[in-house]
């Protein structure tokens, strides 16, 4: 669990970058859009200062996990990653529901304005900046297997895109297309909303000890061509934070002892860890004999 607790601490790095770049980006955006009279790109300003809320949220998630077990958690406290991943997907949705309104009323009422063309670079050059932030976040969240950086990375990728789009709302005023402004909005809304639900439903998946029977069928494969094992009388396995916990009933020959029982489980544990990268096994031994009526 030490490299658990030492990856949970690598994850807070992520969230604080994602805080800065936030802070930063909101602050010039909001500048440049009030000087230069560009509605989108004050906007976009005011979607980062909101994305600060769902990157502290990430932070507070990830420093929770990282508390050891106490008397009322005795499996530890990494859950609370998933649910701040489940928070932030709630503030995506409403930030992508917020941008598909201001979309459809400027179909309805289309802007003439043209605003200096300086905030359209502005928002290229945030949109190229908040992409960096999110590949460095996206690679951190695989190396470490969390669901809240996979969302900080997923919000860091859906702000490069309504800075794409504030970008070529303002280019488009500048040659007489409108238009454009709010289809590019309209896209980016339903991007930000579809990638909030993706990250609710494994989110909601996880909270709810769901797991992917193909994977549990390969651990119940290792398992089952572990030497010593006769057959694997139950298995079921749940994810935990950036954790994965298994559960395994299996039947060994009646015969052996206690600790060459004991060693079938060390074997087991050894192979789990190696093949699937799993270090929590519970193994329960039941005897097995031929005729028996235990079922694999």
């Amino acid at each position: 669990m030490v490299n658990t607790y030492e990856d949970m601490k690598l994850g807070e790095k992520g969230a604080w970058l994602s805080i800065i770049a936030y802070v930063i980006l909101s602050t010039v955006k909001l500048m440049v859009g009030y000087l230069t009279g560009s509605e989108a790109l004050s906007a976009d300003g005011q979607n980062n200062s909101t994305d600060i809320v769902a990157s502290i949220a990430v932070l507070i998630g990830l420093k929770i996990s990282r508390k050891p077990p106490d008397k009322n958690h005795r499996y530890g406290h990494f859950r609370a990653e998933t649910v701040a991943a489940l928070m932030a997907s709630f503030i995506m949705f409403a930030v992508g529901l917020q941008v598909l309104y201001q979309a459809v009323m400027k179909f309805r009422v289309p802007t003439i304005e043209s605003p200096d063309i300086i905030a359209a670079w502005t928002a290229l050059f945030c949109a190229i900046a908040i992409y960096f932030v999110y590949r460095y976040n996206i690679r951190l969240a695989r190396k470490i297997n969390s669901h809240a950086m996979m969302a900080a990375a997923q919000d860091n990728r859906s702000d490069a895109f309504v800075s794409i789009g504030a970008f070529v709302g303002i280019m488009g005023a500048q040659f007489g297309l409108p238009w454009l402004d709010p289809l590019t909005a309209l896209i980016v809304g339903i991007i930000i909303c579809k990638t909030a639900w993706d990250i609710f439903r494994d989110s909601s998946h996880a909270l709810t000890d769901g797991f992917d029977p193909e994977e549990l069928q390969t651990i119940k494969k290792t398992i089952f061509e572990t030497p010593g094992v006769e057959k694997i009388i139950d298995i079921k396995a749940r994810i935990h934070g950036n954790n994965k916990l298994v559960d395994v009933t299996i039947a060994v020959d009646h015969q052996l002892n206690v600790g060459e029982s004991h060693e079938i489980t060390e074997h087991i544990e050894k192979r789990i860890y190696e093949v699937h990268n799993i270090s929590y096994v519970h193994i329960h031994i039941e005897p097995f004999m031929i005729g028996s009526p235990i079922q694999a």
